[in-house]
């Protein structure tokens, strides 16, 4: 009896720290995951901080995966100004995911124009939530 329970103890010590390693793989991975939720329509501030740091933490190596939320006056902004389109298409050439709300495309009546350049338009509710729910930086302009 004393064997049975000294094995039944070896093997429930093996699986938590199993259990361990895992959710501690899960929270390395999320940590090293940066998400820029951009809603300003602010050039600017688009050049000189969300876009800046963004392809930097990419190019840099801060983050292993970066990625762009285009939400609400951002789409709009993005569509009309050929500077912030280049800077964010050579951004996806080097690594940086680029993703656009559909709802706030539509709104603004943008949606093909941001599609056009390559980016992934459709609903960003469900993503943004699993995003903060995975632990990942999420940033807001």
């Amino acid at each position: 009896m004393k064997n049975l329970t000294l094995l039944l103890l070896s093997v429930i010590l093996m699986l938590s720290h199993h259990t361990l390693q895992a959710e501690k793989q899960v929270q390395d991975e999320a940590s090293d995951k940066l998400v820029i939720v951009w809603t300003s329509d602010d050039p600017y501030t688009a050049e000189r901080m969300v876009l800046m740091y963004a392809h930097a933490s990419k190019s840099y190596g801060w983050f292993e995966e970066v990625t762009v939320i285009i939400w609400g006056p951002s789409a709009k902004m993005v569509a009309e100004n050929i500077k912030i389109q280049e800077k964010l298409k050579t951004m996806q050439e080097d690594g940086v995911e680029i993703r656009a709300c559909i709802v706030c495309a539509n709104m603004y009546e943008v949606t093909e124009e941001l599609k056009a350049m390559g980016f992934d338009v459709k609903g960003m509710g469900k993503p943004l939530t699993e995003y903060l729910k995975s632990g990942a930086h999420v940033l807001t302009f």
